[in-house]
């Protein structure tokens, strides 16, 4: 497997192809906007789009989706139903942020916790980690050492609680009950800014590093 990251936007997040490196096939995690730009790069790459990921379903993670869709003709998977609010009411995300209206757009599956995907010959696993959006997903592939976190975990950062149906205490514990058990080892692409691996995090993260957990 191997991963090439896009950032798009004015939110800089972090769209990126993931694709096996046997048979060519890619999926498009976090499509933000600017689909031409993805386009581009996966004719580039010569890779075989299958589907789209999502992580969660706010605007700068799903922006340029349903323009893909109409490109591509591929099926949208994820992210955890509980998302659904967040994707029916992209007209009103957009309106809070001040951007031109987007297409609507229904996922053709919601991911569980427990799922696993097909990607060519290597498998992602789907660990549901709310906390962020209630139905945050993260994607983790095992023999490669590498998770795609969405906006649960940054570099010396957590992902906000302050947007609607946001929880602190879930975020918490998504991360250290489902993401840090998984292994110092294991390397992740945030939504924003640059990669980390889940042993950094724990040992020096403010919020959720072993000073944070350390009684006083």
């Amino acid at each position: 497997m191997d991963f090439r990251i896009l950032p798009v936007t004015s939110f800089q997040q972090n769209c990126t192809l993931w694709w096996c490196t046997a048979t060519r096939r890619a999926v498009v995690i976090d499509p933000g906007g600017e689909a031409p730009r993805i386009l581009r790069l996966l004719a580039e790459l010569k890779l075989e789009p299958e589907r789209i990921l999502l992580t969660h379903g706010h605007l700068d993670h799903v922006g340029a989706t349903a323009d893909l869709v109409e490109q591509l003709g591929i099926p949208v998977w994820g992210p955890h139903r509980d998302d659904a609010f967040l994707i029916q009411a992209l007209d009103q995300q957009c309106a809070m942020f001040g951007v031109p209206p987007l297409p609507a757009f229904e996922p053709d599956r919601w991911l569980e916790h427990g799922d696993t995907i097909a990607v060519g010959e290597a498998t992602l696993q789907v660990l549901h980690c709310p906390g962020h959006t209630p139905g945050h997903v993260v994607f983790f592939h095992a023999a490669g050492r590498l998770a795609q976190v969405g906006d649960v975990l940054f570099q010396g950062s957590i992902g906000r609680t302050d947007f609607p149906r946001g929880n602190y205490r879930a975020l918490i514990a998504s991360i250290t009950e489902r993401l840090f058990p998984l292994g110092d080892d294991v390397r992740f692409i945030p939504g924003h800014g640059p990669m980390s691996s889940f042993g950094a995090e724990r040992r020096t993260n403010p919020f959720v590093g072993q000073a944070a957990r350390s009684p006083l």
